[in-house]
């Protein structure tokens, strides 16, 4: 039977390689979708896949893929679960996508992942797999053999598997273009201070006060400082920019799709800058309404994306409706990053539902005396009540 794992090459995967060739049977074809990963780091990856007896492993390049067609509908959708700004639950469909797409091409019979029982991403790896590829098995080595991550350690070290953990910093560390997340060891204790060391794209660098400009198209992010810019390097830009003032270090107790509470430490620097940005555009732009209203779509898509559900067509009609909000989400944002803060100082759109006049103290175009009408009804149901007799 041949296998195709999304491979990593951390601890669980790796572990899930020996795994599946052993008490499986199975002939593994490894995939590793490079969705932001330093490029040295892939190359090693590849070599250590091969290392363990892979048939063939795959190094698929996804990161305009992943800029364009996910971090941006992220960005439109300022999408955020609990606080936690999508990094890691937004790459993973992508990446089951393309190991089922490699599956396919290979004619193999099953699936793979590294996912634990107790996380999120075996929902997320396996609704990506369920819906594109029904009739092939999933398998699930680390959840199915019930493994803890100390005994994966142990299994790795006796099959002398080159891991990046060991017993006493056994962090699961997974990152991307979009942020980078460090959990596992003395991190699940909510009381316990996270060293400063595992942290890499938020060490404060710059200590005085930085104005970075933001320019977005109908949503989308277009330029920094002026400067247009792909996608892929825009936010590359953004990370290094944002990061080196320690924006998006975020620290937080999370809710799980189990039902479980999690600490989790991410580092989300360019989603903190341009999703700040952002949602300061479309508060200039967008109507009381549909600000509103659209706050509700946020919530649910966020929802959707984090519970691994890219496949459900809600997430597609929600994406429609906030496609329709950003044609005219277009202009510039001015954002002042220093010591761990980023915040909005100041915003243009020439589709601005803002009038100077209008809302000046010092201006006459709209007479003050017209709303007196308005006024007599405004809370008309509320006066009609306290009339009302009372014993």
């Amino acid at each position: 039977m041949k296998a195709v794992l999304a491979y990593s090459g951390g601890l669980d995967t790796s572990v899930c390689v020996k795994l599946l060739q052993e008490k499986y049977g199975c002939e593994v074809i490894t995939v590793t979708v490079d969705v932001g990963l330093d490029q040295e780091e892939l190359h090693e990856v590849e070599e250590k896949a091969r290392s363990l007896g892979v048939v063939e492993h795959y190094t698929i390049d996804a990161r305009e893929e992943f800029a364009r067609d996910y971090i941006f509908r992220a960005i439109k959708a300022n999408a955020n679960y609990e606080g936690y700004p999508l990094s890691t639950a937004l790459a993973r469909p992508l990446i089951a996508e393309k190991v089922v797409e490699i599956a396919k091409r290979e004619g193999a019979e099953a699936l793979a992942h590294g996912a634990t029982g107790k996380g999120n991403d075996q929902f997320r790896f396996e609704a990506v797999f369920r819906t594109l590829a029904p009739e092939k098995r999933i398998i699930a080595p680390i959840r199915e053999f019930n493994l803890t991550r100390k005994e994966s350690i142990s299994y790795a070290k006796k099959h002398g598997i080159a891991i990046p953990v060991d017993v006493d910093k056994p962090y699961s560390i997974d990152e991307n273009l979009w942020g980078r997340s460090i959990e596992g060891g003395a991190l699940e204790d909510p009381s316990f201070i996270p060293p400063e060391e595992i942290y890499e794209w938020t060490k404060l660098r710059r200590h005085e006060p930085e104005l970075v400009d933001v320019e977005f198209a109908q949503g989308t992010p277009v330029k920094l400082n002026g400067k247009a810019l792909p996608p892929v390097e825009l936010i590359m830009e953004a990370n290094r920019l944002a990061g080196e003032h320690g924006v998006g270090r975020i620290d937080m107790i999370e809710d799980r799709i189990l039902g479980l509470k999690a600490r989790e430490n991410y580092e989300c620097p360019a989603a903190a800058l341009l999703i700040t940005a952002h949602k300061a555009l479309e508060s200039l732009v967008l109507t009381r309404r549909e600000l509103a209203f659209k706050a509700q779509v946020e919530a649910k898509w966020s929802e959707l994306v984090y519970f691994g559900l890219w496949n459900e067509p809600l997430r597609l009609a929600l994406d429609a409706f906030i496609e329709a909000t950003q044609e005219r989400v277009s202009g510039k944002v001015k954002v002042k990053m220093h010591n761990g803060s980023c915040a909005v100082v100041a915003r243009e759109s020439e589709n601005a539902l803002y009038s100077l006049e209008a809302v000046s103290f010092d201006d006459k175009s709209i007479d003050q005396r017209s709303v007196e009408g308005m006024l007599r009804y405004h809370s008309l149901q509320a006066e009609m009540y306290w009339r009302l007799p009372r014993e």
